[in-house]
């Protein structure tokens, strides 16, 4: 089985100081898609400079000609379906069909109270997320959609003429709860994963991949119930989350050795991180480009 090698870069960089280079030099190493993180900010990023994901996109889109784009992840802290629905199509028209939506149910950072709303519990978050989902969904196929939900609402929200990419553009729904799951395997044209977060401080590599194995045969179950085939479903890994941390980014043997053990597990895209200095995600950009050019093609 082939596994296809994607990128994530952060939107930490002027267009024009920078920016633009980035998501042209990722088209020009042959990376799948190049993807941005859809926060307000971002953890230790909080402090420097962090632009919009949906509007660095578009600029990416027009930048680019081949490179699939998009978001990991959007999610309801800061979204409502109806106006994300109307951007996304403009997007999807604007990138020529080559946007894909991460998509999560979200999480405490800093976008989780920057609108001035309590944070929301798991359980809150949860409840949102499943109401979310299905009512974008039906905003990015329907050309008028109303519906009162407990937290969302649609009064004749129009949205010709839909996406270039038909039924609708893609959903990578980003899930490990039970719940979570279930939207992934009803909605979804692709599964997000980050690994177990409890192990990534003290856990090994061989308990994370267990891990994943444990959580890909749940989406399996969530897929029986539904009667939907689970290989229908290509199944995203973020890197960097996991206790390998960077360290399969330092060679292209210690990448593909990563990458291998976790192509075994059924995973069909694995996303790596645009090298950053002096941050989480540090590493060689020789290297990182020598991964995107000879690893790629070893595990093509």
């Amino acid at each position: 089985m082939s596994l296809r090698l994607s990128t994530v870069i952060l939107p930490v960089d002027r267009w024009h100081e920078g920016g633009r280079a980035k998501w042209q030099r990722a088209e020009e190493l042959g990376f799948h898609a190049a993807y941005t993180y859809d926060h307000l900010s971002w953890r230790t990023f909080r402090d420097g400079p962090w632009f919009g994901a949906l509007p660095t996109l578009a600029a990416a889109a027009t930048a680019t000609d081949r490179l699939r784009l998009g978001t990991l992840v959007t999610s309801p802290n800061f979204r409502h379906p109806v106006t994300l629905a109307k951007e996304l199509i403009s997007l999807d028209d604007v990138s020529g069909g080559r946007i894909t939506l991460g998509i999560g149910a979200g999480g405490n950072g800093f976008d989780a109270t920057a609108l001035g709303q309590e944070q929301w519990t798991p359980r809150e978050r949860a409840d949102r997320f499943a109401e979310f989902v299905p009512l974008l969904d039906r905003l990015l196929t329907e050309d008028a959609v109303s519906q009162e939900g407990d937290f969302y609402t649609a009064e004749e929200a129009r949205n010709l003429p839909g996406c270039l990419q038909r039924p609708r553009l893609p959903f990578a729904v980003a899930a490990t709860g039970p719940r979570g799951l279930k939207l992934a395997a009803r909605h979804g044209q692709a599964w997000v994963t980050t690994g177990d977060p409890k192990l990534y401080e003290t856990g090994t590599p061989e308990q994370s991949v267990e891990a994943l194995r444990g959580q890909i045969e749940k989406l399996g179950k969530a897929c029986e119930e539904i009667d939907r085939d689970a290989p229908e479903l290509d199944k995203i890994l973020l890197h960097g989350f996991t206790p390998d941390r960077n360290r399969p980014l330092e060679s292209v043997d210690a990448f593909v050795d990563f990458a291998g053990r976790h192509r075994e597990l059924g995973f069909t895209e694995i996303v790596i991180h645009w090298p950053i200095p002096d941050s989480d995600f540090a590493a060689g950009q020789a290297v990182f480009e020598q991964i995107a050019t000879e690893g790629g093609k070893q595990l093509g």
